[in-house]
């Protein structure tokens, strides 16, 4: 999928039915999105979405305390967040509705996996089809479109793992990213036993974006802790 800067995107699922957001998140996570948080209530969408701050959601109409037209009218108070409905009601007027408070689509239970993915991704290029920088370093610049680092007027490529690390990283600039939240973000649930791996992940990730790799001045070691990505501008 060439549409790795999508794939992080912190994605909430609002379903009342359990065997639905199994199923989601499934399609999502088979298809490299790891970052999915769900809820089955207006009230936890709410607990959620004011906790991790959502950059898409998907929505059922029909919630137990509510219903996702009452969420996305509070969440277009302060966010633009991209809103997919999902949902059994298929009433036109149901879908004038949820467009008319601001959803970028409408989706109608029972739906092909395949189909949802598309939909999925269709919407969020269109909300980010500009998050897809080149990342200037102190020594380097970044070029996540094509996987590797500009040095020296050199193109050098990123395996796909130190693609990845870097994408956390970036994602996160500036702030410490620990060991367990790397290992976890590019290994998957059970990051168990990928410290070494890691380490040395970093090591070559130095080698390409570093002048001098043994004394770091964009990719920091913060003892004890993990790592940050020092990006310039």
């Amino acid at each position: 999928m060439n549409d790795y800067y999508l794939l992080g995107k912190r994605i909430l699922l609002v379903d009342d039915e359990p065997e639905i957001l199994d199923m989601v998140s499934s399609i999502l996570t088979e298809n490299g999105f790891y970052n999915i948080r769900t809820a089955r209530s207006l009230k936890e969408a709410a607990m959620e979405a004011n906790a991790s701050c959502p950059e898409f959601a998907i929505l059922d109409v029909m919630l137990p305390d509510g219903s996702g037209f009452d969420f996305i009218e509070k969440l277009r108070q302060n966010s633009l967040c991209p809103v997919l409905f999902l949902t059994a009601c298929g009433e036109e007027e149901d879908k004038f509705r949820g467009f008319g408070l601001g959803a970028d689509d409408y989706m109608v239970k029972p739906f092909l996996p395949k189909k949802l993915l598309f939909r999925v991704l269709a919407v969020l290029r269109r909300s980010y089809r500009d998050d897809n920088p080149l990342v200037l370093l102190k020594d380097s610049r970044i070029d996540f479109a094509r996987a590797e680092v500009i040095k020296d007027e050199k193109r050098i490529p990123l395996t796909a793992k130190e693609h990845d690390l870097l994408s956390v990283l970036y994602r996160n600039a500036g702030r410490i990213v620990t060991i367990d939240a790397l290992c976890e973000a590019v290994w998957g649930e059970n990051p168990f036993g990928y410290e070494n791996s890691l380490m040395a992940h970093i090591r070559r990730i130095r080698e390409k974006i570093e002048q001098n790799p043994s004394q770091p001045v964009s990719l920091i070691t913060i003892r004890g802790l993990g790592y940050k990505l020092i990006v310039e501008g």
